[in-house]
């Protein structure tokens, strides 16, 4: 009996033995199998994305010369118009202050000149019958010219605060507002009945009407600190607008500012460029637009995934793994070129031929997919 369970302590310890061994190899060979990729020669363009509007690049804004109430409006938003042509007409509202002053000065200079006028004309007649030589004559001519002066300008005055403008003035009357350019009215923030106040050195004035030429449209946007060393005025550029999908209009880089403003903790540049929009596309002033400006170029250059680097943690020196046998890969430091984001240049480090580790995977299924991404 006891030798009976000395042989079957033994076969179990065998087994047990055996099943340890077995889990063993089992643990200690790798589940892991790396797909892998070669080189390839292709394309790269490093472009940049600046968002933006378009607007037009001729764009005023019509003010009053003078303040009042609005009597007439004679265009609506979308219209076309010329240099010259009526916007608006003023009613002028007199200020009671102004107006009884400029009574008060028509009538005292009223006064002057009754008195200048009787005594020009007793002096010119007693200098007819020589009584009083040349000079005296000639003191009192002036006088009376000039209180004649006078009464008319404050005439002139007291009409200018009544009706905003003066009899015989009619070309420059300031109650009759016009387009001062050729375009398309954009907007009309004003309605008839509403006071305006006079543009002046002291008042920017009420916006009556903003005109704006459609045929003239730039692209204005901004670009990353880090971009805009690499812009270059005359560049051809393509603008995309909101508007208008799949569409790409040519423009050309006139601008790119020499002071950058912060934003949101980032460093932004305005730039601007002429847009072509001709066609039979109707641009409205303020599309939402991103233009896409090449900054680097190379053709047929030596290039990887981007997927496939590393950076050492030290220096931070880019790098991938080769394979030198089965499932058995060395470090290789890597000397870049330009970069898309998706592919990336190799300038120094590895060969064509070389087979590059394909990280995070872990299934036999997943080489299809690698497949795939390849051909992408």
């Amino acid at each position: 009996m006891k030798k009976t369970t000395i042989i079957l302590l033994s076969i179990l310890a065998i087994a047990l033995i055996t099943v340890l061994i077995w889990f063993g190899k089992k643990n200690n060979k790798s589940d892991v199998i790396y797909e892998t990729q070669t080189p390839f020669k292709t394309n790269i363009i490093n472009k940049s994305v600046a968002t933006g509007k378009v607007i037009p690049l001729e764009e005023i804004e019509i003010k009053p010369r003078i303040s009042g109430i609005i009597e007439r409006i004679y265009v609506e938003e979308g219209a076309k118009v010329k240099k010259g042509d009526m916007i608006a007409k003023i009613r002028v509202i007199p200020n009671v202050q102004s107006l009884n002053a400029a009574q008060s000065n028509v009538r005292r200079a009223k006064l002057r000149y009754d008195n200048a006028k009787v005594l020009y004309d007793r002096n010119k007649e007693l200098f007819q019958k020589g009584v009083i030589p040349r000079q005296d004559f000639e003191t009192t001519e002036l006088n009376f010219n000039t209180a004649l002066e006078n009464y008319q300008t404050a005439q002139s005055d007291l009409q200018i605060i009544k009706k905003g403008t003066a009899s015989g003035l009619g070309s420059v009357a300031n109650t009759n507002v016009k387009a001062e350019i050729d375009g398309t009215v954009l907007e009309v923030p004003v309605r008839e009945g509403m006071s305006v106040i006079e543009s002046n050195t002291f008042s920017p004035g009420t916006t009556i009407a903003t005109i704006a030429d459609m045929n003239k449209m730039i692209f204005e946007g901004q670009v990353d600190e880090s971009e805009v060393g690499k812009l270059k005025t005359g560049t051809e550029i393509d603008v995309e607008l909101g508007a208008f999908q799949d569409v790409q209009f040519p423009a050309i880089l006139t601008f790119v500012a020499p002071k950058g403003t912060e934003e949101s903790g980032a460093v932004q540049f305005t730039i601007k460029a002429d847009v072509d929009t001709s066609g039979d596309y109707k641009i409205r002033a303020n599309y939402s637009a991103n233009a896409n400006i090449i900054l680097e170029q190379k053709d047929s250059v030596l290039a990887i995934k981007e997927s496939l680097l590393r950076f050492d943690l030290e220096d931070d020196t880019p790098y991938v793994e080769v394979e030198t046998e089965d499932q058995k890969f060395e470090k290789k430091d890597l000397k870049l070129g330009i970069s898309d984001g998706i592919n990336v240049e190799i300038l120094e480090g590895i060969k064509t031929d070389a087979k590059i580790k394909v990280w995070n995977k872990t299934k036999k299924e997943d080489k299809d997919e690698t497949e795939s991404e390849t051909e992408e």
